[in-house]
């Protein structure tokens, strides 16, 4: 097998087998960014010396015909080549000789795998974000509809006090404007050159880091040669915490949804070509989206813990098994773009039940709208408190409010923030507006 760092001998196949594995499948998405990165280093070369004006325009030629290349399918890496970043090496070689040798001059394979790794996350959290900005679009806009229809809230399981599906749509969007901070933070971590650093210590050209970290829309170089080697596993746990964070919400979700759709429930509904039916009972409607969007999350979570015991006992520099890493972490990112199109996607047919107070086993959801009219009154609470608990028991509770029990969300007369009366979806927009608002170069 053809490798940038073979000294004249070869590794025996299973050797090869085993420190390979999955890499030349997981490196082709990031073949383009290889491209990319190699475009910005050739210029950067050029502009010490080390490459001629002659040679620059043949390379970057040549590279733009491999990102063709790669844009169009047809690119592949050969059997006897080790990896993408060998094959495109190779191919400049094939074509321009010499000049195709000197591609490799100042970098190690890896600040160059580093580098291919921080540009396709960027774009993978760029992604994320417009799709989470979607859903959240889609989650105020279902709030604001049912902003009056009333829905029983649970705490451990139990009926509790009364909600609205506008304060539930609403929670779920504003829980994606923290993780949208998260998702910042991700990006502005990643955001650092490591180009240049080699294999963790530099080299003796004068290489120009400030350079390419323009050319590459970076905020700058990671300043310390040896700090830039430790980004790796840094990079890909960072996203996979801000990703993780995501998954926590969309899991939630989910679960709600599960629930919700029981009959038992029957809060919410969907087509029937939207839930699935059972082989042999005839009336079931599963919800099997919300249990595999559910159950996709729980591994998205596992994947910021995974990587931490991966990288968690080696010292600095570059180890092989930071190799591992694309198996755990581009999986889970696919996994994250799914489950949020496939949430959009449900949420675009969902109906409400704008009549579940009607039923008698929600009798008991106003007890403490009782309570406080007492207080308000001039009743002490405490005693307002045991008053309305006698009633509960001996099953004689009736709420007393003017106008009869709640019909609908502003019958409760609540009105401090975040109350069913008070939703501040305006003011979660601009939480959202200021947590995307990061660097999108």
């Amino acid at each position: 097998m053809a490798t940038l760092w073979n000294k004249g001998f070869s590794a025996t196949e299973k050797v090869e087998n085993f420190t390979v594995g999955n890499d030349r499948v997981l490196d082709m998405k990031l073949a383009a960014y290889d491209v990319r990165g190699s475009k910005a280093h050739i210029e950067m070369l050029h502009s010490i010396g080390l490459l001629e004006k002659k040679e620059l325009e043949t390379l970057g030629a040549g590279l733009d015909r491999i990102a063709e290349s790669i844009a169009a399918g047809d690119f592949r890496v050969e059997d006897d080549v080790e990896d993408i970043h060998s094959q495109i090496e190779l191919m400049l070689t094939r074509e321009f000789g010499e000049a195709g040798k000197k591609i490799h001059a100042g970098r190690s394979r890896n600040d160059q795998v580093m580098l291919d790794i921080k540009l396709f996350l960027r774009d993978e959290l760029k992604t994320t974000r417009d799709e989470m900005l979607h859903l959240f679009a889609t989650l105020q806009g279902l709030s604001e509809k049912h902003r009056e229809t009333l829905l029983p809230g649970y705490t451990h399981g139990q009926t509790a006090m009364p909600s609205s599906f506008g304060m539930w749509f609403g929670a779920y969007a504003e829980a994606l404007a923290e993780d949208m901070f998260m998702l910042g933070g991700a990006y502005r971590v990643i955001n650092r050159n490591p180009l240049g650093s080699a294999a963790g210590y530099g080299n003796s050209f004068p290489l120009d880091r400030e350079m390419t970290s323009v050319l590459l829309g970076f905020d700058g170089p990671v300043y310390n040669s040896i700090a830039a080697q430790m980004g790796r596993g840094k990079a890909e746990r960072c996203a996979a915490s801000a990703i993780g964070a995501v998954a926590l919400t969309l899991n939630k979700f989910a679960s709600d949804c599960c629930m919700y759709m029981c009959p038992n429930f029957g809060f919410i509904s969907f087509p029937d070509d939207l839930t699935t039916g059972s082989s042999i009972m005839p009336h079931k409607k599963n919800p099997d989206v919300w249990e595999t969007v559910r159950g996709r999350c729980n591994r998205i979570l596992a994947c910021e813990n995974e990587i931490s015991m991966l990288c968690s006992n080696m010292p600095h520099g570059y180890h092989r098994d930071y190799q591992m890493l694309k198996d755990i972490l581009f999986p889970a990112l696919e996994m994250t773009h799914g489950c949020l199109q496939m949430t959009d996607y449900m949420l675009g047919y969902i109906s409400v039940n704008e009549n579940i107070l009607d039923n008698p086993l929600y009798d008991y959801l106003f007890t403490v709208e009782e309570v406080n009219r007492r207080v308000l009154a001039g009743t002490p609470f405490r005693e307002a408190y045991v008053q309305v608990g006698k009633e509960t028991a001996n099953g004689t509770f009736r709420y007393s409010g003017a106008g009869g029990r709640p019909r609908k969300a502003s019958d409760l007369g609540h009105s401090h923030i975040g109350s069913v009366g008070n939703l501040c979806n305006d003011k979660i927009s601009a939480l959202m507006e200021k947590a995307s608002d990061w660097e999108l170069k």
